[in-house]
């Protein structure tokens, strides 16, 4: 999916194309920002590899129309294969808090092809929406395969009760909202766990995309559960505090189908079945 191109090019997008090499905060959002002259409007034209942000015909996010849906036959159930914890550090590039897991956490497999995860990432607002209900914030879960090729779990959230997942981080925000200097912060968190992420998908759409920051690499696979989750506001903000001033809000506009398919894999009545 990911055509080749240098690792100085996937340095700016670290969070989101962590291959096997380390992480390096050396770009980062220095490259890019989500207001004025380096914002989404203009990524295309800040550097060449980033062309794709502007030329692209299946990028991402999307408003995902659940009347257009689509069977896939060849649809199955989520499978994650991760194990219970994993030694993980959380880090700030200005533009995104990540958590990168620096040992084995396990994988995704989709129509028999493996994708191992590699880091997490959230988006405040988010950037999918469904039936154009725009949600307060989006985690994604990146995965990549031997090959190179990236698939992204997109988790949504309303305001509501805490996230857990965010509940275990909380002190190393508060941390990364304190250092002097925020970005390329990196502190080691150890195990963390994954119950959160473990949890059974009923139901979920699956469609081509890109990624939603520079450069904007397209043939990622998307899988968007269907069912949103809760964040309180002060977890939002809390995700936002270390974030450069021109980053807090780091929700990338959203981008046409171009007459792509979004398919929906849905479980009812204990069965699976596409619907």
């Amino acid at each position: 999916m990911i055509p080749r191109f240098p690792f100085s090019i996937l340095a700016i997008s670290l969070l989101l194309v962590v291959a096997s090499a380390n992480l390096d905060e050396e770009n980062s959002s220095s490259e890019f920002s989500y207001m004025g002259l380096k914002g989404p409007d203009h990524w295309g034209g800040l550097n060449k590899s980033f062309s794709p942000c502007a030329t692209g015909k299946h990028q991402s996010p999307v408003n995902i129309l659940t009347k257009q849906t689509h069977i896939d036959t060849t649809l199955g159930p989520l499978a994650k294969n991760y194990i219970s914890a994993a030694n993980a550090t959380i880090i700030n590039l200005g533009f995104v808090i990540g958590v990168h897991y620096e040992e084995e956490i396990g994988d995704l497999v989709i129509k028999g092809k493996k994708y191992t995860f590699k880091q997490m990432h959230w988006h405040t607002p988010a950037e999918h929406q469904i039936d154009g209900q725009i949600f307060h914030a989006e985690l994604h879960a990146v995965h990549l395969a031997d090959d190179g090729s990236a698939a992204v779990i997109s988790i949504l959230y309303n305001y509501g009760n805490p996230d857990p997942l965010v509940n275990k981080i909380s002190k190393y925000l508060y941390e990364l909202g304190g250092s002097s200097s925020h970005k390329g912060v990196k502190i080691p968190m150890g195990k963390l766990d994954t119950s959160h992420l473990r949890r059974k998908t009923n139901k979920f759409y699956r469609y081509m995309g890109s990624l939603t920051t520079p450069p904007c690499t397209e043939d990622v696979v998307w899988t968007v559960l269907a069912r949103a989750r809760s964040i309180s506001k002060e977890q939002v903000e809390a995700l936002r505090a270390p974030l450069a001033s021109h980053s807090k809000t780091n929700a990338r506009p959203l981008q046409p189908l171009n007459g792509r398919t979004v398919e929906l894999y849905k479980v009812k009545n204990g069965h699976h079945r596409q619907h």
